[in-house]
C-alpha cells in the first residue's frame, strides 16, 4: 500500500492563492483555497492508503479531516520542500498540492508494481502528481520549479534514473479566476464549486 502526501499552505488571507486577487478579495482567494484544500483531503481519505500525510505551512484548521498524520513543510525552496516530504516515506509514495480539487480516488489509486514512478502532468507546465516507489529525494531536489517547462524536467530526471514511468492524466491547477471557473465545471458538486458560485464568480468577473 501507498502513503499518500498533501502539500499545502495553510489557507490564510494573504498567504495562498493570490494570483487569485484580483478579481477575489484575499478572503474570498483563501477561502477558495480552503475549499480546494478540504476537497483534495477528503478525497485522499476516501483512497486506499498504508499512510495519509498532510505537508503543511502553517497551522491545521477545522478543515482537516480524520486520519491524516501533519508534518511541518522544511525551510526553502519547493524542491527541497517536496524532497524532504518523500525523506518522510519508508515505502511507495504518491505526492499532490492542493491546487487540483477535481481529483479522484481512481487516479490517487497507483499500482506500483508496475512502474517505478508516476507523473501527472500539469496543463501549466508543473505537475500535480509525483509518485515512487522508492522514495529518494534526490530525484526531486535541484529540479526548477515553478517554471513552464518544471513537469518536462522532473519527467526527465525520472527518466534519466532509469525509472519506469506511468504517466497519469494531465490536470489543471487553480492559480488564476479562469483556472477557477474551469476547475469548478469538472467537479461541480464539491466544496470548491460551491464557495466559486457562491461569490457570484465562474471564470474571472
Amino acid at each position: 500500500m501507498t502513503t499518500l502526501l498533501v502539500i499545502a499552505k495553510a489557507p490564510r488571507p494573504g498567504r495562498v492563492k493570490t494570483r487569485l486577487t484580483p478579481p477575489f478579495t484575499p478572503w474570498e482567494a483563501a477561502a477558495l483555497a480552503e475549499a480546494a484544500l478540504t476537497d483534495t483531503l477528503h478525497t485522499v481519505a476516501a483512497t486506499p492508503a498504508t499512510r495519509r500525510v498532510l505537508v503543511l505551512d502553517g497551522a491545521p484548521g477545522p478543515w482537516l479531516p480524520p486520519g491524516f498524520d501533519v508534518v511541518r513543510q522544511c525551510a526553502g525552496g519547493l524542491d527541497e520542500r517536496l524532497a524532504a516530504a518523500f525523506a518522510e516515506c519508508a515505502g511507495p509514495a504518491l505526492l499532490i498540492g492542493m491546487d487540483t480539487p477535481q481529483v479522484t480516488p481512481e487516479l490517487l489509486t497507483v499500482d506500483f508494481a508496475a512502474c517505478d514512478a508516476c507523473y501527472g502532468p500539469a496543463v501549466d507546465g508543473g505537475f500535480w502528481a509525483l509518485g515512487l516507489a522508492q522514495p529518494d529525494p534526490s530525484l526531486v531536489r535541484g529540479v526548477p520549479m515553478s517554471t513552464a517547462v518544471t513537469g518536462a524536467l522532473q519527467r526527465k530526471r525520472l527518466v534519466a534514473a532509469g525509472l519506469r514511468v506511468r504517466d497519469l492524466p494531465r490536470l489543471r491547477d487553480v492559480d488564476t479566476a479562469d483556472d477557477a471557473g474551469a476547475v469548478a465545471s469538472l467537479a461541480p458538486h464539491g466544496r470548491f464549486a460551491a464557495r466559486l458560485a457562491e461569490f457570484g464568480a465562474v471564470g474571472g468577473r
